[in-house]
């Protein structure tokens, strides 16, 4: 059985970021990597209450959708952090790549940081429970819309979204990009918030 909790659950930083880079690693690992270091870094800027996590019966985290909400995401860490963390010269170009996908909501606008959920743990149903909860969060909020941006090498999660009600109102093609961050194109989606 499958609960959800809102936030991260104290310990389970983590087994956030493992999720959130299984998921992302290959777009953020440019920026962030290596992986260890990437989700090191991901663990220690976690702002927990941007999350919504899906437990399994033993309580381990098996699903984490995060949101930006009022100026903060899940992953938090600015520039300073960034070269900090890898070193003013190595971290430069770094921060240059973050930003590139940085996303910034509109007015009420919830917009998700991303959805992950452990590979063995597909296919039950989860990533729509987290969506819906996403939805809940977004409609206390007095949000009108959520907006997310999904990447075109990445159908699956489209098909989901769309499943719950995410129409795509925007293709932008970046194929400048495929070679750096590993993808060509991003699309948003909307999905008006029911009150």
């Amino acid at each position: 059985m499958t609960t959800l909790q809102r936030g991260v659950p104290e310990g389970a930083e983590e087994r956030v970021a493992e999720l959130y880079w299984e998921a992302f690693g290959g777009k953020l690992g440019r920026a962030l990597g290596p992986a260890e270091a990437g989700r090191r870094f991901i663990a220690g800027h976690l702002h927990a209450d941007r999350a919504v996590t899906a437990l399994d019966e033993d309580g381990r985290v098996v699903g984490v959708a995060g949101y930006q909400l009022a100026g903060r995401g899940l992953v938090g860490g600015d520039a300073a952090a960034v070269r900090a963390r890898y070193g003013r010269l190595r971290g430069l170009p770094r921060v240059f790549l973050l930003a590139l996908m940085e996303r910034t909501p509109a007015r009420d606008e919830l917009v998700m940081d991303g959805i992950a959920v452990d590979p063995a743990a597909r296919g039950r149903g989860i990533g729509g429970l987290l969506l819906g909860e996403i939805g809940a969060v977004a409609a206390e909020q007095k949000c009108r819309r959520i907006r997310l941006d999904v990447i075109a090498e990445n159908p699956r999660a489209r098909a989901l979204y769309e499943r719950h009600g995410f129409t795509a109102v925007r293709v932008q093609r970046t194929p400048w990009l495929r070679d750096v961050l590993g993808f060509g194109a991003v699309t948003t989606m909307h999905k008006a918030v029911t009150r």
